[in-house]
């Protein structure tokens, strides 16, 4: 089973759905993201900001920072390579790396609130 590691550069979430606008990219990433986890496939994401230690610790990392710089973020390993630099992964290619069909990248995840108006 192949290991997908993808390193985000620094930002707020990584759902694509705070701040003045909706990123629609990365609302689709964290969908794939999501459906993938949920099948129990091996699928990581790390952030700048939030798990820095995940950059610092990696070889390859250090390696396309040390060349690019944070510039080149988003980056993408799989199975402890390079595969991706400056992009994030198509849904064609996620598919491709999990053996899924594409359809199945889609799933997004379900909040339930609960609001009691009474207590407004």
């Amino acid at each position: 089973m192949n290991k997908v590691e993808i390193f985000d550069p620094a930002m707020c979430c990584s759902t694509g759905v705070c701040g003045p606008s909706v990123d629609p990219e990365l609302t689709r990433v964290a969908a794939a993201v999501y459906s993938l986890e949920k099948k129990g496939f091996n699928i990581k994401r790390y952030q700048l900001t939030s798990n820095p230690d995940k950059f610092a610790e990696n070889d390859e990392i250090t390696r396309v920072f040390k060349e690019k710089g944070p510039d080149a973020l988003p980056v993408v390993l799989v199975n402890d390579k390079c595969v991706k630099v400056g992009s994030y992964p198509t849904n064609e290619e996620f598919a491709a790396w999990f053996e899924v069909n594409e359809e199945e990248l889609n799933e997004k995840p379900k909040v339930r609130l609960s609001i009691n108006l009474n207590q407004l």
